[in-house]
């Protein structure tokens, strides 16, 4: 994956009253900027999207800023996480997750082809469609980065489960042309969920759900090893993040109120993908 640009990224720094030109290390390296309320941080992401026009951006919520060795915010997909006494997953753990995720997308396949959901053929040809499902449904990890379009949905999901403060990051991602964009420029792949999930998927349209991916895609721990770790951290299509405290965050007026957790995950009952995903995941190997 390429860093974001050579060029300076209109941001918010620590402190700062108004955006300023940073490199993305800088960016990465430095304390997110504080916020008020969810007015303030849409304000800001309106200028931060008017000043960095040739990207679209995306928004990741978090309940901490996670850094890499080099002191750098890092956003690895589930599958390149390392534990937490390392920062790099072994070789070993690697082709574990492989090899469970090559089981859980053959488990995917035959459950949705028994159930007659509409899109097989793609999803039996089209590796990314079987990863954005399983990624997005959380079967098992993948090289994929879950994002949303949706600034209040980020900032729910950090929210949630909070202590004391919560995180958004908003990324810098190529323009999208369709369900799924692959830039070979930028080495990445985005993929809109509403448009590759079966029409019973509701999650993905409530959570205005998009996937990141390499591009080409590593599909094996052989391939993945060809590339050094930093390369394959989105943290590097980072263009500001910030912070804030929950509790003060959501207006009491109602106008903005925090997405509760049930209507970020539909039921069941609501969403017919739940019970084909758990299938998937009681099958595979505990």
């Amino acid at each position: 994956m390429e860093i974001i640009g050579n060029q300076k990224i209109w941001t918010f720094p620590e402190g700062a009253e108004s955006t300023t030109g940073l490199s993305t290390s800088a960016i990465r390296k430095g304390r997110a900027h504080l916020v008020r309320n969810y007015v303030d941080l849409a304000t800001k992401v309106a200028e931060l999207q008017f000043r960095n026009r040739d990207f679209v951006l995306m928004f990741r919520g978090q309940t901490g800023d996670h850094k890499n060795r080099l002191g750098y915010t890092s956003l690895k997909p589930t599958l390149l996480r390392a534990a937490k006494s390392s920062h790099v997953p072994t070789e070993t753990t690697l082709n574990k997750r492989f090899e469970r995720l090559v089981r859980a997308e053959a488990a995917l396949v035959t459950e949705y082809k028994a159930r007659g959901l509409l899109g097989r053929d793609r999803l039996e040809r089209q590796r990314i469609l079987r990863w954005a499902m399983i990624q997005h449904y959380e079967i098992c990890a993948t090289p994929l980065l879950d994002v949303t379009q949706s600034l209040r949905i980020a900032a729910s999901f950090a929210s949630h489960n909070a202590n004391g403060e919560a995180f958004v990051f908003v990324l810098g991602i190529p323009n999208i042309s369709g369900a799924i964009t692959a830039s070979a420029e930028a080495g990445i792949q985005t993929v809109r969920l509403a448009s590759v999930c079966p029409p019973t998927a509701v999650r993905p349209h409530v959570q205005e759900g998009y996937l990141l991916a390499e591009y080409p895609e590593c599909a094996t721990a052989e391939q993945k090893l060809l590339y050094s770790h930093a390369e394959m951290d989105f943290g590097r299509r980072l263009i500001a993040k910030f912070r804030f405290e929950p509790d003060s965050f959501w207006e009491k007026s109602g106008h903005f109120p925090l997405v509760g957790e049930s209507a970020l995950y539909p039921r069941a009952s609501v969403d017919g993908m739940c019970a084909l995903a758990e299938a998937v995941r009681s099958s595979l190997p505990s």
